[in-house]
């Protein structure tokens, strides 16, 4: 798998992943009593934002273990650093939109670490563990064909 094929495979399993979790974290926001359009929107734009997210923390890892390709030859100190990224990139984002330009707010049933919500915190630690088993698991069957 060339580095693009790589980098464009944890975008798409990013997407999916992000999707997913964008979807059922949307009680924990007070945008969950838009219309529907609204949370359409929101969602797209949040997994879209995640994308990106994910594919620059994917850089910085690579950057971190020197290698494009650290989901197999470096995957421990290459995921550790993208979620230490993403969560350091999310402890900044969620301060901003809640806190300073009141972009989005928390509904009560949102649990907060230091005015930080826990699940964008948990966010960047789960999925980033997730897309690295699934990036790994289906690398074979990539790599090797049937």
């Amino acid at each position: 798998m060339t580095t693009g094929a790589a980098i464009g495979y944890w975008a798409l399993l990013s997407a999916g992943y992000h999707l997913g979790w964008e979807v059922l974290q949307l009680p924990l926001y007070t945008i969950w009593q838009s219309d529907a359009s609204t949370i359409v929107f929101a969602v797209a734009h949040c997994t879209g934002g995640d994308v990106l997210i994910a594919v620059s923390t994917y850089a910085f890892a690579a950057a971190v273990a020197r290698s494009w390709r650290w989901p197999v030859q470096r995957a421990a100190l290459g995921v550790a650093s993208a979620m230490a990224a993403g969560v350091l990139y999310v402890v900044f984002s969620e301060w901003l939109n809640v806190s300073v330009l009141g972009s989005w707010a928390y509904a009560q049933a949102m649990p907060v670490v230091a005015g930080i919500g826990l699940s964008p915190l948990l966010q960047w630690v789960v999925v980033p563990l997730i897309v690295l088993l699934t990036f790994r698991l289906t690398m074979n069957g990539i790599n090797h064909g049937p």
